[in-house]
Order: structure tokens, then C-alpha cells, then sequence
């Protein structure tokens, strides 16, 4: 997991990206998450990897939306969408489920970016450990993201 923080961090450094880190006790869920950062929920970006066949996708919404399978489904052209089990997480991010970032180009993994996240001017994220993350404005993920594919596939 140190890997991953530190790649990411090295792309944040690469790219001129401020950012705000946060250590704290661990964290599984956006809820406690939002609740150890003292934010709101929706400023939180939840990473999510699903899987189609063989094919893994990373989905990244607001914390205070879900994800919409049919919908992610029509703009990834997939057939059948469903979370990765914890055992996949692990051997294609390296990270323990809950604690996944959101730059999927870094796991070599496709990235598809809900248009949810971009509704606040900063996010905030965990950074592959489930003890740390990072704020960061939400323009600055959007930059050093690049997503496969924009748009809208969350729901409340």
C-alpha cells in the first residue's frame, strides 16, 4: 500500500498538485471518513472497482451518491457490471477495499468519472492506505485523472 500512497503523491508533485494530508484512524466507509476529516460527505470521492468478465473498471462518484450500474454500463459498453470482491481489490489495485484513490491510469486500470465529483471545489479522498488521505480541488483530480469516460452515472 505505501507504494501506491507514494506514486500518487508522485503524481500530485509532477503536476504542481497542492494538497492537504491527512492521517488519521483507520476508515471503511465514506461516512466515517467524512465524520475523521470533518467534511461533508459529498466533497468525499468514492473509488470504486467493478469488474465485467475479465475487464475491471474504476468508478468514481461523490461519497454521497451510488453508483448506478445501468448506467455505467450503457456508457462503458459493458454487459454485466458488479463490485469486485475484496480478494480482486487487493490483486488489481494493491489496496484494501475502502482505501482505493481515484487515478485508475496509476493501477493500470480504465477510469470512469460520474460528473458528481466535480460539484465542490475541493475533494477529499483516501490515498490506498485506509489510515491516510488528501484534499485536493476537485479541477486538480479532474487534471491529472484522465478518465476513458465523463459523465453521469450515480444516483442518490
Amino acid at each position: 500500500m505505501e507504494k501506491e500512497t507514494e506514486a500518487l503523491l508522485e503524481l500530485f508533485r509532477k503536476n504542481n498538485v497542492e494538497y492537504s494530508l491527512y492521517e488519521h484512524v483507520p476508515v471503511h466507509t465514506s461516512e466515517e471518513a467524512s465524520r475523521v476529516r470533518g467534511v461533508e460527505l459529498k466533497t468525499g470521492v468514492k473509488a470504486m472497482l467493478v469488474r465485467d468478465g475479465g475487464r475491471f473498471l474504476l468508478a468514481d462518484v461523490a461519497a454521497d451518491r451510488k453508483l448506478d450500474f445501468r448506467k455505467l454500463e450503457e456508457l462503458a459498453g459493458a454487459k454485466h457490471l458488479r463490485f469486485a470482491t475484496r480478494e480482486e481489490v487487493l490483486s488489481e489495485t494493491g489496496c484494501e477495499p475502502g482505501s482505493v484513490h481515484p487515478i485508475g491510469h496509476l493501477f493500470g486500470i480504465e477510469t470512469y468519472f460520474d460528473q458528481s465529483v466535480m460539484g465542490n471545489e475541493f475533494v477529499n479522498f483516501n490515498i490506498g492506505m485506509l489510515t491516510r488521505s488528501v484534499k485536493i480541488r476537485s479541477q486538480d483530480l479532474f487534471r491529472v485523472l484522465l478518465p476513458e469516460m465523463i459523465g453521469e452515472f450515480s444516483k442518490t
